[in-house]
């Protein structure tokens, strides 16, 4: 069970920290409450803190100052402001400085526990992130998602068996990782794991590139040469895309997997093989038997064990470790240190639908580490497909101005207040942005 979210409130009003305090505490925060920015430092210094609520005008120091404090002397601390004396100008010089949300008085139960949920969120990602991948590593795959808990009792229960093992899932999520992890935590760990791509051998060099020939048994042949399921013997084969293997492919496939015998190019003798069958595939090998481009028998030879490898877009938060695992790869490659990404990138990275799964996200760490000599990775440095990918939050039964000025603002929040970039990202010139913000009420 994760440790509760500490909040520090600092505000000349008692009232008003009486009532912070009685609506968040009963929701699991662990609140504590300070009249003065020198009472709030001193606490700082004592305790770590997740979250500063802090009033903007206060005697002597003001909210400003122990923003700026927070940032020099906390920089894992985050901020919200509260004000009864709102203004625009108030707000950006309070966000440039620090402030993750700005809150007017006098604010609902509901817009307090909104801000506050917001701030939790993204503190729960960054701890996410920020965590070992030793930590939520299984059979040596990084992830600790309900989906990926499945997937590792299927790898316990199918390395403790000989019996065949089909692994299904989209291309990039790691199901030759998995098949490896049944290898290797068997009883045929000492013996090779030799990965063969069914879509790779053309039907000419078919029965030479699985069994093996005999020196002279075709032109070129100068000396005997082992087979895949020779070099397998003892361990395991993995026969990756088996759902594009050719019907003569199959069908050898097939004779092999029933008798556990096989002849070598230009040989006659019989040899005995111990192989164990790991397939995997992207298809739907179900509907391929049905139409008949996949051999029913076959199927059920290699299908006696599944296992499905879900999408990075269904495990939820695995993808927080694996960018924090990738990045942490990636630099050690590279000889540097392990930089950081910023929490508007990690937004974005999470609202991408990676079709390419764990294997686009790879490449894309790499991708970053590679272009990027700063610290922290930013929205901006990413792809444009993924950095401008905003998702619009609250009820859907609001006006359209509504929706419109939340957009907006997201999008000038995204670019710094930069107007020029936020009408170029809108599609729509400059002048007409001053003239929305303006009816907004924030210009």
């Amino acid at each position: 069970m994760s440790a509760p979210i500490r909040i520090l409130a600092v505000d000349d009003s008692p009232s008003t920290l009486e009532v912070i305090k009685r609506n968040l505490e009963p929701h699991g925060y662990e609140v504590y409450t300070r009249l003065r920015v020198d009472e709030a430092v001193a606490l700082l210094g004592e305790l770590a803190i997740d979250l500063v609520i802090t009033d903007y005008r206060m005697p002597q120091a003001t909210g400003l100052d122990l923003i700026r404090h927070v940032r020099d002397n906390h920089p894992e601390t985050e901020i919200m402001m509260i004000t009864g004396y709102p203004s625009i100008s108030g707000a950006v010089e309070a966000i440039r400085d620090g402030a993750g949300e700005y809150l007017p008085k006098p604010f609902t139960t509901e817009e307090l526990l909104s801000a506050v949920g917001r701030i939790a969120d993204k503190l729960q990602r960054r701890k996410a992130v920020s965590s070992t991948a030793a930590q939520s590593e299984n059979y040596g795959i990084v992830g600790d998602s309900p989906e990926m808990a499945a997937v590792f009792r299927r790898i316990g229960k199918a390395a403790a068996t000989n019996a065949n093992v089909l692994i299904t899932g989209e291309s990039g999520t790691g199901k030759e990782l998995v098949a490896r992890a049944i290898h290797y935590n068997s009883d045929r760990r000492a013996a090779p794991f030799v990965p063969v791509n069914c879509t790779a051998i053309p039907d000419s060099l078919l029965e030479s590139e699985l069994f093996g020939h005999v020196k002279g048994a075709f032109t070129g042949a100068k000396e005997s040469r082992a087979g895949f399921f020779e070099i397998a013997n003892g361990g395991s084969i993995f026969l990756d895309e088996i759902g594009d293997a050719s019907p003569n492919m199959q069908a050898k496939l097939l004779r092999v997997i029933q008798s556990k015998e096989f002849c070598k190019v230009g040989s006659s003798r019989g040899n005995t093989v111990d192989t164990r069958i790991l397939a995997a595939t992207h298809k739907d090998l179900r509907r391929l038997v049905a139409e008949g481009s996949f051999r029913e028998d076959l199927f059920y030879r290699i299908n006696v064990v599944d296992i499905h490898v879900p999408t990075l877009s269904e495990r939820g938060d695995d993808i927080l470790v694996l960018i924090n695992t990738f990045l942490a790869k990636f630099a050690a490659a590279m000889q540097r240190p392990t930089p950081s990404i910023s929490d508007e990138a990690v937004q974005a990275l999470r609202r991408h639908s990676w079709p390419g799964n764990v294997r686009e996200l790879e490449n894309l760490i790499q991708r970053l580490l590679v272009i990027v000599d700063h610290d922290p990775i930013e929205v901006t440095d990413l792809p444009e497909t993924m950095r401008f990918c905003l998702s619009m939050t609250g009820r859907v039964d609001r006006p359209l101005a509504e929706v419109e000025h939340e957009h907006i603002m997201n999008v000038l929040t995204m670019v710094g207040n930069n107007k020029s970039h936020a009408a170029d990202i809108l599609g729509i010139n400059r002048k007409t942005l001053r003239e929305k913000l303006k009816k907004m009420g924030k210009e």
